[in-house]
């Protein structure tokens, strides 16, 4: 009956100290945080740094004009393609011509006279050689002072002869200039592509820049055979892109589909340099990066606005955790310890990255390196294992929580 006794009183015992631990699992869990676990797995990583800009067309042409008339005849309208030497408008041309007609009219007068100073030439020589026949057969009759101004005559002939031959020269030169101002009242166009932008009408009047003021933007002509995207990439940014990288782009007016391409140019200097803005203004230091679109189907218009998501860096396989796992706490550099231990200097808390381990309920801070950076991922080169459980949110918590805090496993999906 004792030993029975004894029995009953052992089994009731197990059973207090089963419940009391069960109850203090229970409280320990109760005071845990409840966090968000993920465990460590492999992925696929891509790098990418996204910049906005507009289209562009790589070879554009800005026609000017360099006389001032109006336009008497328009050829061609906005969006048209042409070709290259095609006529594309007339100026009115009437002055130029009356100041061809006037060149040519000073050019046949400067032959003229150099026509008649040829001919003083000649008759000045031909007076020279006789004199110097008389002179030959008889002194007295031809002094020798007549000869030298038949000489000095010869000189003078040739010197306004050589004067004339020059205005000549003069002249032709004015006539190939008043040509050339009338060849510029017609506009042919450079080269093959579209007329992207026309900026006059017939009757209106084009002018010539001058120091100070520019001149008349007639149109624009754009080879849209090679489309290009210009975007403005941050300095943090523009040093972890190559040139060949490949891009997908985004533009606006096409919302349903992307466009790939691979960067061709990357600025080597800022848009706005620090030494072009105001005093005491600090604006961002942004880079050209200039990526051209493959072949594609769709006729794109420059000036359309574009995002751009460039490939910088891709890794296969590698070990991740969530972006928001990772944070940052202080810990004491071991060397200033080592100092501060000898009499020789001070603790300097220095900050490290890592992760929360979960194990048995409790966190653990584990400082890990990490390599790129994909869209939610980061990559981990050391300090974690495949399966290790981290703490992955939410984000406020992860600030919040300390080395051997005991969190629990969230139970709402949506903890982020």
């Amino acid at each position: 009956m004792q030993t029975r006794t004894k029995v009953i009183i052992g089994i009731v015992l197990v059973v207090i100290l089963a419940s009391a631990a069960a109850l203090s699992a229970k409280r320990g869990n109760d005071r845990g945080v409840e966090v968000r676990v993920e465990a460590v797995q492999t992925r696929d990583l891509v790098e990418v740094v996204t910049a906005s800009g507009n289209i562009r067309a790589r070879r554009t042409v800005d026609v000017s004009s360099d006389v001032s008339a109006k336009v008497a005849e328009l050829l061609i309208r906005e969006g048209d393609d042409v070709v290259h030497g095609q006529v594309l408008l007339r100026l009115v041309q009437d002055q130029y011509r009356a100041a061809l007609a006037r060149s040519q009219a000073s050019f046949a007068q400067a032959q003229a006279q150099q026509a008649q100073q040829n001919a003083n030439l000649i008759r000045s020589q031909r007076d020279l050689d006789r004199l110097l026949n008389l002179r030959a057969r008889d002194s007295v009759l031809v002094s020798g002072q007549q000869v030298d101004d038949a000489r000095t005559n010869v000189d003078v002939a040739e010197a306004t002869l050589s004067s004339a031959t020059h205005g000549v020269s003069q002249a032709q030169a004015g006539v190939d200039e008043a040509e050339e101002q009338l060849s510029k009242t017609v506009f042919i166009a450079p080269m093959d592509g579209r007329v992207t932008r026309l900026n006059v009408e017939e009757g209106e009047t084009v002018i010539i820049g001058t120091m100070n003021n520019p001149g008349s933007l007639v149109l624009t002509i754009s080879d849209l055979s090679v489309i290009e995207v210009v975007v403005q990439v941050d300095e943090t940014d523009v040093s972890d892109i190559s040139l060949g990288d490949s891009a997908t782009i985004r533009i606006d007016a096409f919302a349903d589909g992307e466009f790939t391409g691979r960067v061709t140019e990357i600025g080597n200097s800022a848009i706005n340099p620090p030494s072009a803005q105001a005093a005491g203004q600090q604006a961002a230091i942004d880079f050209e990066v200039v990526i051209t679109i493959d072949q594609m189907d769709v006729n794109l218009r420059p000036d359309l606005s574009a995002t751009a998501d460039i490939v910088t860096e891709k890794r296969e396989g590698v070990l991740t955790v969530p972006i928001i796992a990772l944070t940052v706490r202080e810990e004491t550099d071991s060397t200033s310890t080592a100092n501060d231990e000898a009499g020789s200097g001070s603790t300097k808390p220095t900050d490290a990255e890592g992760v929360f381990v979960v194990k048995d309920g409790v966190v653990a801070f584990t400082k890990v390196t990490r390599g790129i950076a994909g869209q939610e991922y980061f990559e981990i080169l050391t300090g974690l294992n495949v399966g290790d459980s981290i703490v992955a949110g939410p984000y406020q918590r992860i600030r919040q929580l300390r080395e051997g805090d005991a969190v629990k496993p969230t139970t709402d999906p949506a903890a982020n």
